[in-house]
């Protein structure tokens, strides 16, 4: 199996050389040249034996894949749960389990596993690098605390995470480092895209990714999708609440695949660039508008261009998939309504999802959905406890991370400032 460049100016490479770069030398992302289809027997009931069988395909040929079993196990060691909720026809798939709470656990522990193996005999430390609106990096820094051989650098924007989301950030040992940056994600995500790019710099200090831009991030996102969708007794039409749109587009490459995925419905916060494209009008980025939803504050979405290259073009995109904005005071009050009537309480995003599911119920769907449960609400109880009258039990994992002490340093959202501070990190 070999990737390409979304941009198409890069040469192929394998897994191994995708995984270690993040990003590709012409600016875009690693797919694969081909789609490979998988034939999936009935579901195990293990969420690792069943990431091993779908993953087999794209690790063909590469140095990895005799320890593909090993990278799983170590992986996907705690569950995703697809439960019936008490709501008509609705099931949520858990994916915060994991030791951060949130759904990029997964990724971030696969990626982790991998470069480990890809890193054993070199002579200089890796840096990672990981923008994020939240989640992302306090997945990253639980994966890579500790591991030799590797450094973490997590830039996340200043005052737009919630305070146990910066917590987390910024509870991690000596390789892992959090910078508070003047400025919003996309900010974020454009200091680490510079600092890849920049051959220069590579020179001084070798560089990776662990945003969702990483092939190593994405593809065993895959997984869960394809593990629920086996147990479901049908084709599981599923709503992924989405800001960067990692997470619905392993759904959407699980269900190419040949899983037995349905419609893939994209629940987006206030920030409208994925809605209004698949409202028909052009793709246009801009900037993120703050949210109770932060993670999904994303304005310039990294992972369009997978989507854009899976299916062919724009017009053809549309007709894949679905997306609708939701906006805070909607999103309070599903968090608010559902916790009354039916006991259930939703994180912030995991409401996005639940909302366009009531806009869909309305219209007259009847069918079975799941929906994607991206994040614990506990992670935002400033958010969520004056909303439904009561606290929120902390999870173990969750709470002996917020015991640690936790710093972050100031950046500022200049390319330059960012590239001398990772030259000076020693």
């Amino acid at each position: 199996m070999r990737y390409v460049s979304t941009r198409g100016a890069a040469a192929p490479v394998g897994l191994s050389g995708a995984i270690a770069a993040g990003l590709a030398p012409d600016g875009g992302l690693y797919v694969p040249e081909t789609m490979p289809r998988v034939d999936m027997p009935r579901s195990s009931g293990y969420l690792a034996g069943t990431a091993v069988h779908m993953l087999e395909p794209f690790f063909a040929g590469d140095p990895l894949a005799m320890e593909l079993p090993a990278i799983c196990a170590e992986a996907f060691a705690y569950p995703s749960p697809r439960r019936e909720l008490r709501i008509d026809g609705t099931y949520l798939l858990e994916l915060f389990h994991g030791p951060t709470a949130a759904f990029k656990d997964f990724g971030a522990r696969f990626l982790a596993a991998c470069l480990l193996r890809l890193r054993r005999h070199a002579d200089r430390p890796l840096t990672i690098l990981v923008a994020t609106s939240g989640d992302t990096g306090a997945a990253v820094g639980a994966a890579f605390d500790g591991v030799p051989g590797i450094r973490v650098a997590i830039l996340y924007p200043d005052q737009r995470v919630s305070p146990r989301q910066a917590h987390q950030l910024g509870s991690f040992g000596d390789n892992v480092r959090a910078l508070r940056v003047a400025g919003s994600f996309d900010d974020c995500q454009r200091l680490v895209k510079a600092a890849l790019g920049d051959a220069a710099l590579q020179a001084d200090v070798p560089l990776s990714s662990a945003n969702s831009i990483s092939l190593g991030r994405l593809l065993p996102q895959m997984a869960y999708f394809g593990h629920a969708a086996l147990s479901a007794g049908q084709r599981m039409n599923t709503i992924v609440p989405t800001g960067n749109l990692g997470n619905a587009v392993a759904c959407l490459w699980a269900r190419e695949i040949g899983l037995p995925i349905g419609d893939v419905v994209f629940a987006c916060n206030a920030n409208e660039t994925l809605p209004e494209f698949f409202a028909g009008r052009p793709y246009r980025a801009r900037d993120a508008v703050p949210t109770i939803a932060n993670a999904m504050d994303v304005g310039a979405p990294s992972n369009f261009e997978r989507l854009r290259h899976l299916f062919g073009g724009d017009e053809a995109t549309r007709r894949h998939g679905h997306a609708e904005s939701v906006d805070d005071a909607e999103i309070r009050d599903t968090i608010h309504r559902h916790a009354v009537s039916d006991g259930e309480v939703f994180c912030p995003h995991t409401a996005t999802g639940i909302r366009l599911l009531e806009r869909l119920r309305m219209a007259g769907d009847r069918r079975e959905w799941t929906v994607a449960a991206t994040a614990h609400p506990a992670k935002f109880e400033s958010i969520v406890e004056p909303l439904i009258g009561r606290r929120v039990e902390v999870p173990d994992a969750l709470r002996t991370m917020l015991e640690r002490e936790a710093q972050a340093e100031p950046m500022t959202a200049e390319t330059r400032a960012f590239a001398q501070w990772l030259r000076d990190w020693h």
